[in-house]
């Protein structure tokens, strides 16, 4: 959360009190043994097991709650991790969570950052999905580490859609084109046609039996 330290203590209050009930919401969708969550100075830290796809919807879904006045944004980052303690999460530590904390501090108010190391383990997960991720520069944290970032494009993925669709429609024709091919090599170009000619003839005139039936019923109205 954006300036959590600068707010006096009731707002802290609130605006933490709002994080866990949309980290609770945003969560919801993962089984329990798959993601951990921790407590951060200023926000939460949320750890997913071998899903980063999943970690990606979850950090989209957590910024929607920024459209309610909560000053968040988010870092991704995949790395190492270790539970300190009996098991029971009481902290967890590792390059994993100081890189997306890094990552996330980067970030505008209702933005998410994302770096390279997320970038190639969703590409290695779900190849294709890093298309979607788009360059946003580079920037250095406090310990002089350089993070190259990128950013979710919105239109990456409607243009990615507009393209499937695209090719599902060519495929159908190109599916329509070889079945009339296969007739015309079976049957002969002239009996092909014929055929075609006489489908059109009853389908033509099915349809003047059922307009003149349509006006019939017109005029017994």
């Amino acid at each position: 959360m954006h300036d959590f330290a600068r707010r006096p203590a009731s707002e802290q209050a609130r605006l933490r009190a709002q994080l866990e009930a949309v980290v609770a919401v945003t969560t919801a969708d993962l089984a329990p043994a798959s993601r951990i969550v921790l407590d951060a100075a200023d926000g939460a830290a949320i750890v997913v097991l071998a899903n980063p796809r999943g970690a990606l919807r979850l950090a989209e879904r957590a910024l929607a709650a920024a459209a309610a006045g909560l000053p968040v944004s988010a870092g991704l980052n995949h790395g190492a991790v270790r539970l300190l303690g009996n098991g029971g999460g009481e902290a967890m530590v590792g390059d994993g969570i100081a890189v997306a904390a890094s990552v996330a501090e980067f970030a505008p108010v209702a933005e998410l950052r994302i770096s390279r190391s997320f970038r190639d383990a969703l590409a290695e997960a779900v190849p294709g999905e890093e298309a979607a991720l788009i360059p946003k520069g580079a920037s250095t944290d406090a310990s002089l580490r350089h993070h190259e970032l990128y950013a979710r494009d919105r239109g990456a993925l409607r243009r990615r859609s507009r393209r499937y669709k695209a090719f599902s429609a060519f495929a159908a024709v190109a599916i329509l084109a070889a079945g009339i091919g296969y007739r015309v090599s079976e049957q002969g170009q002239e009996a092909f046609m014929d055929s075609v000619a006489a489908k059109y003839r009853d389908t033509a005139a099915q349809s003047q039996r059922y307009m003149r039936g349509l006006v019939q019923k017109v005029k017994l109205q």
